[in-house]
């Protein structure tokens, strides 16, 4: 009877953390670490320690957040989940849905809340917005997931924007230095935002066939996977091309050229070679896969390098 009780609570566990989307999990962490690292490192200072226990809550509130927007979006995508994702526990039936209302109505009152008492009004408003517009992705009658166009601007918008102005304003408040727009913060900004616009297309590669039986209108199911890979290609081969124009420009003093440009021009490498393996494989399912976990990879890999450009 114990072996089957711990066999259960493991089993929970499992669903609770497919339940999370872990690649979105790690993407909110190296985010957050990335943005605040880059605050205390401008402030010149020797970090305050006593300030770590209140980091932490605050990346809990991010987490919750992102939580609750995956979470959502499971239970209202589940006749798409199906079909595209069967391993997803509420698709699986490893959770049911008054447990999955439960657990992100928690992570929505517990980030919020967070958010508030910790950051003050402006932070609080702000991850109140980010939950909104992850609402209104996911939920009738708006469901802007529904609109190719509409779906990548609230992923660009949470994802490019509010992630990185948020944690990097409310570190430099806890650090009691007037917010003030750095290079480097605008860049990673403008990088991560046209990022998640890629994310945001990307992710549809492999789900055209739940999409077009759900009526869901997405850029690959109007264009096919072939144009929309090579087109989101495309545009992040200019994002890193980018960096060139920052580091050349007046604000090109805020950079370490060498390391930026270097490093961007092996990540663009990689992501070429992904094309490549992916037209190789005739954009078979496993190759789309294989080539979504490249570009959120190659997404960790620009945060892991923010610190030091």
């Amino acid at each position: 009877a114990a072996a089957v009780v711990e066999e259960e609570k493991s089993n929970s566990v499992k669903a609770f953390w497919k339940f999370l989307r872990p690649h979105t999990i790690r993407g909110t962490i190296l985010g957050s670490s990335a943005m605040v690292s880059r605050a205390v490192l401008e402030n010149g200072q020797a970090p305050d320690w006593s300030l770590l226990p209140t980091a932490a809550l605050g990346v809990l509130a991010l987490l919750c957040g992102n939580g609750y927007i995956v979470g959502i979006n499971q239970i209202y995508d589940v006749s798409i989940d199906v079909i595209n994702k069967p391993f997803l526990p509420v698709a699986a039936k490893e959770l049911s849905i008054p447990q999955a209302w439960v657990l992100i109505i928690l992570m929505a009152v517990c980030g919020t809340g967070l958010a508030f008492h910790l950051f003050g009004p402006l932070i609080g408003s702000l991850y109140a917005f980010g939950l909104f517009l992850g609402t209104i992705y996911s939920v009738p009658p708006l469901r802007l997931k529904k609109s190719a166009v509409a779906a990548a601007l609230i992923i660009a918008t949470v994802r490019g924007f509010l992630l990185n102005f948020g944690v990097y304003y409310a570190t430099r408040a806890m650090l009691k230095v007037p917010f003030g727009w750095s290079y480097p913060t605008i860049f990673i900004t403008c990088f991560c935002s046209v990022y998640a616009l890629v994310i945001a297309v990307t992710k549809d590669l492999p789900d055209v066939q739940g999409d077009l039986e759900n009526k869901i209108d997405t850029f690959a199911t109007r264009f096919g996977v072939g144009s929309v890979a090579t087109a989101a290609s495309a545009a992040l081969l200019a994002n890193y091309a980018a960096a060139l124009v920052w580091t050349a420009s007046p604000a090109g003093h805020a950079f370490r050229p060498r390391v930026l440009l270097s490093a961007h021009a092996v990540l663009a490498l990689l992501l070429v070679r992904g094309l490549v393996r992916l037209k190789q494989s005739k954009f078979s399912q496993e190759g789309l896969k294989a080539f979504y976990r490249l570009i959120w990879l190659l997404f960790y890999s620009e945060y892991f390098l923010f610190p030091f450009v």
